[in-house]
Formats: C-alpha cells, sequence, structure tokens
C-alpha cells in the first residue's frame, strides 16, 4: 500500500496538540506513514508563550517513519497555512491525510483514510475521504442501511484526504462569486450539504470569516463531487472547549470512538442517498429564531455603518 503522508497544523494549543499526536501515534499504520507539522507563528504577544510550548513539544514526537517540522517565521493564519502546505506537501506525494491540532483519531484512523484513497483514487467524482460523522444523537441513519459509509455533498474539516488532482481544481478567489451571489437557485442548490453553506460562502468573500473549508466545499459543488463519510466516526473534536479559533463551547458533536472499525466496506456505486443527506442536513438546519437574529444584527451592523 502507498501510505499517505500525513499533515498536521498546529498553533497555540499544548493540550489540545498532546490528544491529538498521541492519539495518531495508537495507530498501528504510524509507523510506516511520514509526518509533516506545520506551526503557524505568534499573532500577537500573547500568543508566543504557547505557541512556543507547542514547539517544544512537536520537536520530542516519535513513532511515525519521519518526522519534519516547519514552523512558519509569520503568522498565515490557519487558511491560508493549510491551503499552502496541503498544496506542497500533494505536489511532491499526490496524496495527503489532513488534521488540525483539536482532532483526537481512532486506533483505525489510518488504515480508513488510506483505504479510502486507494480505493476511490480513481473515481474522478470523489475529491475527499472525510473522516469524521456526527454522533447517533445528533444524525440518525435509516434503520437498514447497510453500508460503513455514505456520500456527502460536503466535506468534513475535521479529518480528511484527498488527492493532487482534485485539489488543483480548487479556485481560491472563487471567480464566479458574483454570478453565485445573485443566483438564488444555485445558493439552494449548494445548501444540500446545510442550510449554512451559502450564508459561509456570502460571509468567507465578503471578508467576514478567513475558511478554506468552504471554499473546498464549493470545489465539490462546481464539479459535481462528493466526499466519503463513514456511518461510525473516526474522529473526535475535543476543541469545543472554547479554546479554538472559529468553535465555541459544545459538547453535542462528541463521538465514541470505540465503535469505529478496522475494516470498512467501501462501496463503488456514487449515488447520494437523499434520505441520509436529508438526516445529515437538518443538523445544520436555520430556524426562524437564528434567521430573525441574524437579520437583526446585519440591522445593527448597517446602522452603525451608517453613524
Amino acid at each position: 500500500m502507498n501510505f499517505a503522508p500525513i499533515l498536521l497544523f498546529v498553533y497555540n494549543r499544548p493540550w489540545h496538540t498532546r490528544q491529538t499526536v498521541e492519539a495518531l501515534r495508537k495507530n498501528e499504520l504510524a509507523s510506516k506513514c511520514k509526518l509533516f507539522i506545520y506551526s503557524d507563528a505568534p499573532k500577537n504577544e500573547q500568543d508566543q508563550k504557547n505557541v512556543q510550548e507547542v514547539r517544544d513539544y512537536i520537536q520530542t514526537i516519535d513513532g511515525f517513519k519521519k518526522i519534519t517540522v516547519i514552523e512558519r517565521k509569520k503568522n498565515w493564519g490557519l487558511a491560508d497555512s493549510i491551503i499552502d502546505g496541503v498544496t506542497a506537501i500533494l505536489n511532491k506525494y499526490k496524496r495527503v491525510i489532513v488534521l488540525e491540532d483539536d482532532l483526537v483519531t481512532s486506533p483505525f484512523f489510518l488504515n480508513y483514510m488510506n483505504n479510502g484513497l486507494d480505493f476511490y483514487e480513481f473515481e474522478d467524482q470523489i475529491f475527499t475521504i472525510s473522516a469524521y460523522n456526527h454522533p447517533p444523537s445528533l444524525m440518525k441513519f435509516p434503520q437498514r442501511y447497510p453500508h460503513d459509509i455514505y456520500f456527502n455533498y460536503r466535506n468534513s474539516s475535521w479529518g480528511w484526504a484527498t488527492w493532487k488532482d482534485r485539489w488543483k481544481k480548487a479556485d481560491w478567489d472563487i471567480k464566479d462569486f458574483n454570478l453565485f451571489k445573485n443566483d438564488k437557485k444555485r445558493q439552494s442548490t449548494f445548501n444540500r450539504g446545510g442550510d449554512d453553506m451559502s450564508e459561509m460562502l456570502i460571509s468567507q468573500m465578503e471578508g467576514e470569516i478567513n475558511s478554506w473549508a468552504i471554499r473546498w466545499s464549493y470545489t465539490h459543488f462546481e464539479h459535481n463531487a462528493f466526499s466519503v463519510c463513514p456511518v461510525i466516526s473516526y474522529v473526535d473534536n475535543v476543541g469545543h472547549d472554547g479554546s479554538g479559533v472559529h468553535c465555541g463551547k459544545n459538547k453535542k458533536f462528541t463521538n465514541d470512538l470505540l465503535l469505529s472499525k478496522k475494516n470498512v466496506a467501501f462501496i463503488s456505486d456514487l449515488e447520494i442517498n437523499e434520505e441520509i443527506m436529508s438526516c445529515f442536513a437538518r443538523v445544520y438546519k436555520r430556524g426562524l429564531k437564528y434567521r430573525a437574529k441574524q437579520a437583526i444584527k446585519k440591522l445593527i451592523c448597517y446602522e452603525m455603518w451608517k453613524a
């Protein structure tokens, strides 16, 4: 098997980074995989101590075939760092597995990812192997669904893998954004992966957020491509404790990794199961209360801008 290199992005969370690395090292394939670690530079004086603590720790890591640490000299921010780092690794290795510093993985995570990369390598409609899925408390599957995986319009940023030929299709500038913004039908179609998707893309392009992931999801949309997702998650995000850039305190996404399987039966019939996608999209459903809050927020911002 051609084991994909692992790419880990870290910043200023020593405890989370340790949890991520220790879990990854317990994978039986860890010793056969190269690990590349991108450490972003502090964006302010407050972050310097923790960034240095993380950098000191990653110099002590072992248990992988080879470890390469890239310490950024300036602060790139997560989105730019991921786009640059993934591109650099793919230019050399053609495939990559990507993690951030708050993702605890199942001992079978690397089996799942590498097997998925092999199985779908020549399926041009598959752009991402995603390792995360919502816990059963959030997302119910049809009772008689027989498979270990399903296909999704939306990729997950919580542990994923891709290939060079798919990644290079991404238009990070979203050159057709004006067309998209003025086309409600196109927005509705994009939102098959969740009510928040068009809203996030618009926020990205208007400078309100900085997300590589929503642009990568848009790449899937533009090319009628899918992400492969496991029924039982291979990742648990431990960053919902208020320490992350994009995540507040929340326990509803917590997964029991003891349920994950070593061997997954991948399927070649590349069809979206609309019943499953309906269950998935329900997690991101925007109710009237949310929409009212957003409308008030925009009105307040507009009045402040006028003043």
